[in-house]
């Protein structure tokens, strides 16, 4: 096969794997904290025809490198919901949830409670304060996130005083780029990575929640680009080819 079309066919690849990553972007546009990916690609010079190794202006036999995808940690909007239950995080943390694979971190706030009284995720995960799983009691009312993650209720025949019910465990990573997603809107922490307590200056919204952080006119003009791009370089080949089986066929007249 000839090098234009292994050149050609390497971007294809990378536009194809591009525009998956855009894809699942508009589809996660009303994902709860999502946080949109974008895809990192770099230069490849074949090892066996380097620089300067021909005769002529053609030097460089480059192909496009499928590298790794990025997430973008920037903040979503954030929409009113009134519901108690709803928050949001404004700062660089993050919710700790258990979940059957471990401890995941999420900055998904549309939170319910579950059958037995615990505080989980719309997926059922618990979701974590510094003593572990937050549990309510079939009588609270009137439940209450206080700025810095504390819970509080009213319970049953008293109503002079509020009830703790435990403070959310918040988080922050040094390096968030090294968060791996596990799930629409969830992440871990690779091997060897730690969270740390989340600063004092992070503060809860209640009856809040963060939206997606997609720009869907970036991303739908994205994708036409990328459907474009590919269109074209398919053409090229195309054309390739036709000149290649045309040279082929004069080649192989035999004169009378």
């Amino acid at each position: 096969m000839e090098n234009l079309a292994l050149i050609g066919l390497s971007r294809q690849i990378a536009l194809h794997r591009e525009l998956e990553v855009v894809a699942n972007n508009i589809a996660n546009l009303n994902t709860t904290g999502y946080k949109s990916d974008g895809s990192v690609f770099h230069e490849f010079l074949m090892p066996v025809a380097r620089h300067g190794a021909f005769q002529g202006t053609d030097q460089r036999l480059s192909f496009v490198h499928d590298r790794a995808t990025w997430h973008n940690f920037s903040t979503g909007a954030t929409r009113q919901t009134g519901n108690p239950l709803d928050l949001s995080i404004d700062g660089d943390a993050f919710l700790v949830v258990q979940t059957p694979r471990g401890e995941r971190y999420t900055r998904n706030g549309a939170l319910q409670i579950n059958a037995t009284g615990e505080l989980v995720t719309a997926t059922g995960d618990r979701v974590l304060g510094d003593g572990g799983p937050i549990q309510f009691q079939p009588t609270d009312s009137n439940i209450s996130i206080n700025p810095d993650g504390t819970i509080t209720v009213r319970e049953a025949g008293n109503a002079a005083s509020d009830s703790a019910r435990g403070r959310l465990r918040l988080v922050r990573f040094e390096r968030m780029s090294n968060l791996l997603k596990d799930g629409a809107s969830s992440f871990r922490a690779p091997d060897g990575i730690t969270p740390q307590p989340a600063d004092t200056s992070i503060r809860i919204v209640q009856g809040t929640i963060e939206q997606s952080n997609v720009r869907p006119v970036v991303e739908m003009a994205r994708m036409i680009e990328l459907t474009r791009t590919y269109t074209q370089i398919s053409s090229l080949l195309q054309q390739a080819s036709e000149h290649r089986r045309g040279a082929i066929d004069k080649l192989a007249e035999v004169p009378a």
